[in-house]
C-alpha cells in the first residue's frame, strides 16, 4: 500500500490516513484507515465520486460542521 495524504484535525486522538493499493482486487483498492485502526475499502470509481463530491461543494456544510 502507498500512502496518499494524512488527515490531522485538532484532536490530537491520531490522524486518519488515506492509502492506494493497486495490488488488491479492483473493488478495494482505495483504503482510508481511522485513528481507531478501522478501514474502509473501495475502488478507484467509488473514491472518484467522493473527490467529485468535494470539488463541486457537496460536502462543504459537512467540513463546518463542529
Amino acid at each position: 500500500m502507498k500512502s496518499i495524504a494524512r488527515f490531522c484535525g485538532n484532536c490530537s486522538c491520531g490522524c486518519p490516513e488515506l492509502f492506494v493499493d493497486l495490488s488488491a482486487p479492483a473493488e478495494r483498492q482505495v483504503v482510508i484507515t481511522d485513528d481507531f485502526g478501522q478501514r474502509v475499502e473501495m475502488s478507484l470509481d467509488q473514491f472518484g465520486s467522493i473527490v467529485e463530491a468535494a470539488k463541486s461543494g457537496t460536502l462543504d456544510d459537512l467540513a463546518l460542521v463542529h
